[in-house]
């Protein structure tokens, strides 16, 4: 079912197994090394492919994509999201912690095998990074690879066609999904309880930013034009506070 190297052009990967290669992740402190097969065997899988963990692109644009879009590839059939870097295990989880990240599966390929064997290797001596992956995103059902987006190898690491974005489309083209949000709030404020409570009870991935936190009212207003608290946006538009958005998930297509 694996082949155990792919000889084609990385341009033309679609359709073909991935490899069988030595993966490694930190499970309860301890290191553990298993078959990739563990990751594609019987299962709809969206990995993620970066050069680095830690690295600028990566932090702030290609794992927190993947996370604001993950309980929509739940929902449809994905049943995994993976991070895989050429990197120690160890680095992996301290990122994925740092990124809060959990919901992502950090996958370490300390060797560069199965980059190798994917023929996607990448040598970045001139960083002091040594062999790296290039940056890339597949949609893989029971180890095919059903789709690919492989960014330009260019020394300006480009992001185009990687992101959380473009495989959703792929995925589900004509789907909304339940989108991302974010919220000013005051700890102690019951509209404000109640706003967090409706974004959990639909599944909405969002994050908060409390009055005191390097926060103002000053703040606040000026983003929103309002004096209330909470204040939501979701998919960057102002929603308002929780009586608007109880309306908005209402009509919404969502959860």
């Amino acid at each position: 079912m694996y082949a155990s190297a792919l000889k084609t052009d990385p341009a033309s990967l679609t359709g073909s197994q991935v490899p069988r290669a030595e993966l490694a992740e930190l499970r309860q402190g301890r290191v553990q090394r298993f078959s990739s097969d563990e990751l594609f065997a019987k299962r709809k899988v969206v990995l993620f492919a970066l050069p680095g963990a830690f690295t600028p692109t990566c932090s702030t644009a290609h794992v927190p994509g993947y996370l604001a879009r993950l309980n929509d590839f739940r929902d449809t059939g994905i049943d995994e999201v993976i991070c895989l870097s050429v990197n120690d295990p160890f680095v992996m989880e301290a990122w994925q912690r740092s990124e809060k990240a959990q919901g992502i599966r950090f996958v370490a390929d300390p060797a560069a095998e199965f980059t190798r064997a994917m023929g996607l290797s990448v040598s970045q001596d001139e960083k002091g990074l040594g062999i790296r992956s290039r940056r890339y995103s597949m949609l893989v059902d029971d180890g095919t690879i059903e789709a690919i987006f492989i960014e330009a190898d260019t020394p300006d690491d480009p992001f185009q066609v990687s992101d959380a974005e473009t495989m959703w489309q792929h995925w589900r083209p004509s789907q909304r999904g339940r989108g991302s949000a974010f919220m000013f709030g005051r700890h102690g404020c019951l509209y404000c309880a109640r706003a967090e409570d409706l974004l959990n009870r639909h599944g909405i991935v969002h994050d908060a930013i409390y009055l005191g936190e390097n926060l103002t009212m000053i703040g606040v207003k000026a983003a929103t034009g309002a004096s209330t608290l909470p204040q939501i946006f979701i998919e960057g538009k102002l929603v308002g506070g929780a009586d608007e958005l109880e309306k908005y998930l209402s009509q919404a297509s969502v959860g």
